[in-house]
């Protein structure tokens, strides 16, 4: 009997012959590839951005949200900034036995209103270089200087402030939709550390410039907290340096938005 002869499975059998990709079109592929990488990665990077940058919003809105609460339950006051400010143990985002500690967040006049924990969230995009004593208050800045104290007249050079242990009378905000209660904040001095204040372009007493300390850290914008409740994003457009600190806050992406040259973001009138 004749032996039948097994099928051919091989390529070449196929009429087809087996090869490796050559050095070119490995570097095509490869060309490709970083292309497709050069144009996906910034599209993700803006992507995490803007996802931390609504955290931050929510996070901004709540800590509004609860001052307004706290106003409600305190005769129409708002939260007092830096109650007794001259003891230097209180602020609105936590409490201190001693000037030399950190504040503690989970001993602060908002923690009631702040959900289950009554924790203050940290907004995520904010990396401090160096914590500070202020550490605690999520990288956000309170209008101390209006919304924080209550005060006596209109202009600036011309605001009293007659007891810093209560904040402003909600009723006397008359342009809420038009008025700071918070902000992403930061403060240069020799690195960019934690402050608990937005301060106005203006010292509301003296009327000398102040040192600015919103931090457009969200793609070179802020996230404001009106006082009507409304949360908006903002970008800058002035800063300016006094050079008592060590530092440069154009560097950081710290200054001032709006455009007239005055307190008008801030003041209650």
């Amino acid at each position: 009997m004749s032996e039948q002869a097994l099928p051919q499975t091989t390529l070449e059998n196929d009429g087809r012959q087996g090869r490796a990709f050559t050095l070119v079109e490995l570097l095509v592929v490869l060309s490709i590839l970083m292309f497709l990488l050069a144009v996906l990665l910034p599209g993700l990077a803006r992507t995490r951005q803007q996802a931390r940058s609504a955290v931050c919003r929510s996070n901004i809105r709540q800590i509004a949200l609860a001052d307004d609460l706290y106003a409600q339950e305190s005769g129409g006051v708002y939260c007092p900034g830096a109650a007794d400010f001259r003891e230097n143990l209180r602020r609105w985002h936590g409490r201190r036995d001693s000037g030399n500690e950190p504040f503690n967040s989970a001993d602060g006049p908002l923690v009631a209103y702040l959900g289950l924990d009554g924790a203050i969230r940290a907004c995520p995009s904010f990396e401090p270089e160096f914590v500070g004593f202020e550490a605690g208050n999520g990288g956000y800045g309170y209008n101390n200087a209006y919304i924080g104290v209550q005060t006596v007249g209109c202009d600036v050079d011309d605001v009293i402030v007659t007891s810093d242990l209560a904040g402003a009378y909600a009723d006397r905000v008359k342009r809420p939709g038009e008025t700071v209660m918070f902000t992403d904040a930061a403060f240069v001095d020799g690195h960019l550390i934690e402050y608990s204040f937005a301060e106005p372009r203006f010292h509301p007493q003296f009327g000398s410039r102040a040192d600015p300390s919103i931090h457009f850290r969200h793609h070179k914008s802020a996230n404001v907290s009106w006082c009507d409740g409304h949360v908006s994003p903002q970008t800058r457009t002035f800063t300016w340096s006094s050079g008592v600190y060590e530092g440069d806050p154009d560097r950081c992406d710290i200054g001032w938005f709006g455009q007239a040259d005055d307190n008008s973001l801030f003041d209650l009138w």
